[in-house]
């Protein structure tokens, strides 16, 4: 038993002069520096869970208040149903035969002239 106390003692001196190679020298070294890291007792002293006060919840009028959830003002709970139909054989034969658009209903054609190009110009319409 005195074995493992002595190899301990004899640790517990050799740290006493070997320091680690940044507390040589910089800042590490200075007598007056303190560590930035907190201690284990100061680290977190209450929980982030615990509540050290209680909250003051507003009550007024309820159209004031604003409401924080999410779902009330998501927009896409907003809209209408999707309407689905489904079409049958009868349905789609009837549809074929009415002509529902004719040409008059598209815009006119942009270009709807030939352009007509004179070969007999002199360097093809090009000047040299």
């Amino acid at each position: 038993m005195a074995k493992p106390a002595s190899s301990s003692s004899l640790f517990q001196t050799l740290k006493r002069y070997i320091k680690k190679p940044w507390e040589i020298t910089g800042p590490c070294a200075d007598p007056e520096y303190k560590s930035a890291l907190p201690g284990a007792l100061e680290y977190r002293v209450f929980c982030p869970a615990t509540t050290r006060e209680k909250a003051c919840v507003p009550t007024s009028l309820p159209e004031t208040v604003y409401d924080i959830k999410y779902y009330s003002r998501d927009q896409r709970r907003n809209r209408p149903p999707i309407r689905r139909t489904v079409l049958r054989k009868p349905e789609l034969e009837k549809m074929k035969k009415e002509k529902i658009f004719s040409p008059s209903d598209f815009p006119p054609v942009y270009l709807n002239t030939t352009i007509e190009e004179d070969m007999d110009a002199i360097g093809g319409g090009y000047q040299k």
